[in-house]
């Protein structure tokens, strides 16, 4: 195969970075925004911005991008997209993601079941470490054909020797955390897996570095790719960044205690939903601080208004949700609380780096519920540094300790991989299709109410889809055991987006399959997901 002939986009990604992109502009088919909207995604990421309309595309790709950049979704969105759009046989393997290890692998799973609730699109997990039955579960999907494959090398080699997986028709493949997988010695079983693939397909590989190994690789796979590379931020060393992990109901009453410590000058606070930002505001509201509110359900005009006393002092509390995470120019923000753990690292980085602007310090707080712990440990690997995890005082009664774990296998409670995931709505829920037809861009300003998310289980919380106006940007393993008790001193500075709960209601949803676990009853919401996307 010749030599990799690339068009190079170098884009190294600041603190003052803005990404201008909504989900709503790629144009994708409608059942897929549904999703995308259940998932709480309001702003594409760099990565997300420079690598989907590629692949749209027909692109090839080879792309530097570490875990907590949105990868995930910067290659199943349009993936995704072409499956619902495009012909393909549903008797076949038709997209295969190779992962490294089995972690990532339910990983991308889990965020596969809230993107696809609203299709007809299927998924399903392979990978070792499982037992006799779920190799037969396996055998049986491989064998009839799934839409999107996520498997480690060793269990899909294994299934291949036997003769039965239907890769005749497969037309992606994906390779995730390439330089992790020739780290572990995949080298050879990545081309053994190729063998059986048919040479004409797209291929998009992601790496978080490139050393020579990989630009090998790439040139034995990949066809004339497009080369991305995106350099992830890290928050400027003078943010205090700390982290308190609580119940729920805590949150509030902690923000209280935070904000009555001290006089500060500007405070940002940042929400994941529309919902919290209004519960936070009407709370602080009654205790008589001067706070003000931004979301999208508010007019534009109205939003404006609100910044510009922020900006000028006349108010000193903002709530907010990720629309502001990246579009507010003000340098003298003190304190940032990230209210909800942000969806990955980068927003993370955005929203605390709010505050520390300019020749001023700051601080950021972050609050964790055990719901969320998983997700912060990520952001904590991606940034390089451990947050400390401050005590909350005693008045606030008992709190979680900080002990993230591996997410559980996609789509069971029990962390058990039950079978191909499919998409569908419940029997008499929300989100039939948008006016307009099954594809193309949102209307600008539309909005709605969701009901359900999440392939067999549904994002936490509550909420509608935080949409962003045009010409306003928003944001877009760990240590163990608990740090040392220290009391609550802010220092100050923090934001986040978190999922929402369904599709519009532009239509009458019309009763489909459900997967493996069969159908659910008229009326009833899917599980409550453990874990969110973004990788």
């Amino acid at each position: 195969m010749a030599d990799i002939h690339v068009s190079l986009y170098d884009f190294q990604f600041f603190i003052n970075t803005i990404c201008t992109l909504d989900f709503s502009e790629f144009g994708f088919d409608d059942r897929l925004m549904d999703g995308i909207d259940s998932m709480g995604y309001v702003t594409a990421t760099p990565v997300q911005e420079q690598v989907i309309f590629p692949i749209l595309e027909g692109r090839d790709i080879i792309a530097s991008a570490q875990t907590g950049t949105g990868k995930t979704a910067a290659f199943v969105l349009p993936i995704i997209h072409k499956l619902l759009t495009l012909p393909h046989d549903q008797h076949q393997v038709n997209a295969m993601v190779i992962v490294p290890t089995r972690e990532l692998a339910i990983q991308i799973a889990q965020t596969l079941e809230g993107i696809l609730y609203y299709t007809d699109i299927s998924s399903i997990a392979v990978y070792g470490g499982s037992d006799g039955a779920l190799f037969s579960t396996e055998k049986k999907a491989l064998s009839n054909g799934v839409d999107i494959l996520i498997c480690t090398p060793g269990r899909m080699i294994t299934h291949l020797k036997m003769g039965y997986v239907k890769t005749a028709g497969l037309k992606y493949l994906v390779l995730d955390e390439a330089d992790r997988m020739l780290d572990m010695g995949f080298h050879e079983d990545i081309l053994q897996i190729i063998s059986y693939l048919p040479a004409q397909r797209q291929n998009l590989l992601f790496s978080a570095t490139m050393p020579p190994k990989i630009r090998d690789l790439a040139r034995k796979i990949l066809h004339d790719p497009l080369e991305i590379n995106i350099a992830i931020s890290k928050p400027p060393e003078k943010i205090v960044q700390e982290a308190f992990v609580v119940y729920e109901p805590q949150k509030v009453p902690l923000v209280k205690y935070v904000l009555s410590q001290k006089e500060f000058k500007s405070v940002l606070v940042f929400c994941s939903r529309i919902q919290n930002v209004k519960v936070l505001f009407r709370e602080l509201k009654r205790s008589n601080f001067s706070v003000g509110e931004i979301h999208s359900e508010l007019e534009q005009n109205q939003r404006e208004g609100v910044l510009s006393d922020f900006r000028a002092g006349r108010v000193k509390i903002l709530v907010a949700t990720d629309i502001l995470s990246r579009g507010i120019d003000i340098d003298d923000i003190d304190l940032v609380i990230n209210y909800d753990v942000p969806h990955d690292g980068e927003d993370y980085v955005h929203r605390i780096g709010r505050t520390a602007r300019a020749e001023t310090d700051g601080t950021a707080y972050t609050f964790i519920t055990e719901q969320e712990q998983n997700k912060f440990a990520r952001i904590e690997q991606l940034i390089g540094k451990e947050v400390h995890k401050a005590t909350v005082p005693e008045a606030f009664g008992p709190t979680p300790a900080y002990n993230p774990r591996a997410p559980r296998s996609g789509g069971s409670k029990s962390g058990r991989n039950k079978g191909p995931h499919k998409g569908g709505k419940p029997h008499g829920g929300h989100g039939g299709p948008r006016q307009g037809g099954h594809s193309g861009p949102r209307p600008e300003g539309q909005s709605g109410q969701r009901s359900g998310a999440g392939g067999y289980r549904q994002p936490s919380g509550q909420g509608q889809r935080e949409s962003r106006p045009k010409g306003q940007e928003s944001s877009g393993p760990h240590p163990n055991g608990q740090a040392a008790p220290r009391p609550i001193k802010p220092h100050v500075q923090g934001e986040q987006r978190s999922p929402g709960d369904g599709p519009r209601t532009n239509g009458q949803a019309a009763p489909k399959s459900h997967g493996p676990s069969g159908p659910r009853p008229a009326g009833s919401k899917p599980e409550p997901n453990s874990q969110g996307p973004h990788a």
